[in-house]
């Protein structure tokens, strides 16, 4: 029966797709708990991992990736930086919490008196353009070399600016009139009267992403607080026939694509998620799933488990 339900399943997908259950191999075959870990050394430095939250968020929000990539990769030299400057304030401007993000990481590494051998950040919705605007720093320059992987989970790097939902538009822009929000104001690309010269714009001219070893854009149709085009930067058909604005945000996915592209030693892997959500009040928002890829457990250990986990090691 189940073999069957999985044939019947695939055939009925609008899209070529891949089951984990049909994978020969998974991500890692190490058991969670292994007897014994040996003390190794390791001449090239630890693997510094940066969570960053969203809009709103605080520091406890990836908890659960941090577990599942510790229990994935037992005896691995992975120190987390779960971030914390920006959880009082992410209604302040991108400029301040790039600012503030960076600061933190420098001062980790000093405090710690760290060997960084590799550096990969993980960031959930707002979190992903902070870390893409730390990269454009010139105090983060030294590190550039040291980038391995980015994992963005529903992060608008295009902005919210096609968002199909009226009713989390019309939230979004009355929580930016009543908090005064900078940040809400770039991601609506409304922060400059040319749009060209908007945040979003300006950041995706600036190098950043290509420098990773892979990059990962993990995105759910059913999110509608971050646009599904936005989270995996592709085109969308309202911006096709927008004549005003659709040739600047070609333009803005062209900049942030391009390079990638270009780069032979940077991969570029889109993930789509379709959660098994209940009919509730979140899910008819499009909340249930903006949040999901931090707290469902059946999402964060399969994704692992099958491919996450090879972009940490």
């Amino acid at each position: 029966i189940f073999y069957r339900s999985k044939e019947d399943l695939v055939k009925e997908l609008v899209f070529q797709a891949t089951l984990y259950s049909d994978l020969p191999h998974l991500a890692s075959d190490l058991p969670y708990f292994p007897a014994e870990e040996e003390d190794e050394e390791f001449e090239d430095g630890i693997h510094l991992v940066v969570c960053v939250h969203g809009l709103d968020g605080n520091s406890a929000d990836l908890r659960l990736v941090k577990t599942f990539i510790e229990l994935g990769l037992p005896g691995s030299r992975l120190d987390f930086l779960m971030s914390e400057r920006n959880q009082t304030d992410t209604f302040a401007d991108f400029d301040t919490m790039t600012d503030r993000l960076i600061d933190e990481i420098i001062q980790h590494i000093q405090l710690y008196n760290l060997t960084v051998g590799r550096i990969s950040f993980i960031g959930h919705s707002l979190g992903n353009v902070i870390i893409r605007s730390v990269l454009t720093r010139p105090r983060f320059r030294c590190y550039l070399v040291k980038l391995h992987t980015f994992l963005s989970l529903s992060g608008p790097h295009l902005g919210t600016l096609y968002n199909n939902s009226t009713l989390v538009s019309t939230g979004l822009w009355l929580m930016q009139k009543l908090k005064k929000s900078g940040s809400l104001l770039q991601l609506t690309c409304r922060d400059h009267t040319d749009p060209r010269k908007t945040f979003l714009y300006l950041l995706s001219q600036k190098p950043g992403l290509q420098f990773f070893k892979n990059v990962v854009l993990v995105a759910s149709p059913q999110d509608r607080y971050v646009p599904f085009h936005s989270a995996r930067i592709e085109m969308c058909r309202t911006a096709l026939k927008d004549r005003t604005t659709g040739p600047v945000y070609t333009e803005m996915i062209n900049n942030l694509l391009q390079p990638l592209v270009g780069a032979k030693d940077c991969r570029l892997i889109r993930q789509n998620v379709f959660h098994a959500l209940p009919n509730t009040a979140n899910t008819l928002i499009g909340r249930a799933a903006h949040i999901a890829v931090l707290d469902s457990e059946l999402f964060l250990e399969k994704f692992f488990l099958v491919a996450g986990l090879n972009y940490f090691k």
